[in-house]
């Protein structure tokens, strides 16, 4: 069923009742007026219900319809235009129906509600006119306000920096305060890298990092609790080594279950770096905005920088992805793929740089067996894991 259909059975049940109403208020009001004839009031009943039904839709549903469908084709600045014009057009009908209600002949009655049609009506159709008028002038207001509190700023500064001048200022350094995590524990290199010197300030390990430690430390898994034991360790080494201090707070983050997400956070509101080797957490870190020390970064920046053309020897571990290739590592881990030299395994050749690629996950070296060698195999306790460069 439409809403049209709906719109007038509900028109003619209301005329019907309208009519019916209005013949019991004849017969019951104080002067009590004679009762029309029954089949009469069913003619008039009749009658409102057929007039009712016909045009019910035109006076409800259809200008509803009308109404939405401009409001649903109207811009946002439209709307805005026409409800700013509206409640101005009012704002003026009001003030003007104060002296229009002592009009005589009636016209008190009539004239306010006409004034409120007619400006209303005038208000909004201005306003939607000239909206672009009225949003330059709202945007210049705005702009010349930012200017003069820019302007202020200016002046603020001007004088700040003129009593620095004056003034002189002697700069308070804060200590450094870099913060651990537990991958950086376990791994154990922070202790070596702290007797080095090239840490400054002081190494701070979180009351909730430590809780971790120990629930590794207890696990029931045997290699969670070497490491969790290791990283123990690592920190007993860390508070007795006087080179760089190392403190344990009872700082806790609110809020936050998880030890890495309490970690960055600590350090976004101490303004202070987390040394790690954790992927995932140096990636969350980096998108908040706090610096990360990563020890694996550090240990591909000072790895033996080799070039192509310098000669090296490797021991050969292992077969390589392509056919003929042999893959060895030198003492830092780097891995080196020396073309043809799977028919070399387990012997320590000399070899020829190709090429070095940087990856993700670190250094990697291409080489061949070097021109002129033969394939001699070399005793690999008699050669140097590195040939000296020339100077």
């Amino acid at each position: 069923m439409s809403v049209n259909t709906v719109a007038r059975i509900v028109g003619a049940i209301v005329a019907v009742g309208a009519a019916i109403a209005i013949s019991l208020y004849r017969a019951t009001t104080l002067v009590p007026l004679p009762l029309p004839v029954p089949w009469v009031i069913a003619i008039i009943a009749t009658v409102a219900a057929i007039a009712a039904f016909i045009i019910t839709p035109y006076i409800t549903v259809i200008p509803f319809q009308w109404i939405r469908h401009k409001i649903h084709a109207a811009s946002a600045s439209d709307l805005v235009a026409a409800v700013i014009g509206l409640a101005i057009g009012l704002i003026l009908a009001v003030l003007l129906a104060i002296p229009l209600q002592y009009l005589p002949f009636g016209l008190g009655q009539i004239t306010p509600f006409l004034g409120a049609v007619i400006f209303g009506t005038i208000g909004l159709t201005s306003a939607v006119v000239r909206k672009s008028d009225i949003a330059h002038l709202f945007q210049s207001t705005i702009t010349r306000r930012r200017e003069r509190d820019r302007d202020e700023e200016r002046s603020e500064r001007s004088k700040k920096r003129e009593s620095e001048k004056e003034t002189p200022v002697v700069p308070v350094f804060k200590p450094l305060h870099i913060l651990l995590d537990t991958s950086t524990i376990i791994d154990g290199r922070i202790a070596d890298i702290s007797q080095t010197g090239f840490i400054g300030g002081t190494l701070i390990v979180p009351r909730f990092v430590l809780n971790e430690l120990q629930r590794i430390a207890d696990s029931a898994d045997t290699m969670r609790r070497n490491r969790g034991r290791r990283g123990l360790e690592i920190l007993n080494r860390l508070q007795k080594d006087a080179t760089v201090p190392i403190e344990i707070v009872d700082t806790d983050v609110e809020g936050i279950a998880d030890v890495d997400g309490k970690l960055v956070q600590m350090a976004r509101d101490e303004h202070c770096p987390i040394i790690t080797n954790d992927f995932n957490l140096n990636r969350v870190a980096e998108l908040q905005g706090v610096k990360v020390l990563n020890i694996n970064e550090l240990a591909n920046a000072i790895k033996p920088v080799l070039l192509p053309g310098e000669d090296i020897h490797i021991k050969i571990m292992q077969d390589g992805k392509e056919l003929g290739q042999g893959v060895g590592y030198l003492d830092d881990g780097t891995m080196i793929v020396v073309e043809n030299g799977r028919q070399y395994m387990n012997t320590t050749i000399e070899v020829s740089v190709t090429r070095v690629l940087q990856t993700v996950a670190g250094r990697m070296i291409f080489a061949h067996p070097k021109q002129g060698s033969g394939g001699n195999i070399i005793a690999p306790a008699s050669q140097p894991p590195l040939k000296q460069r020339q100077a």
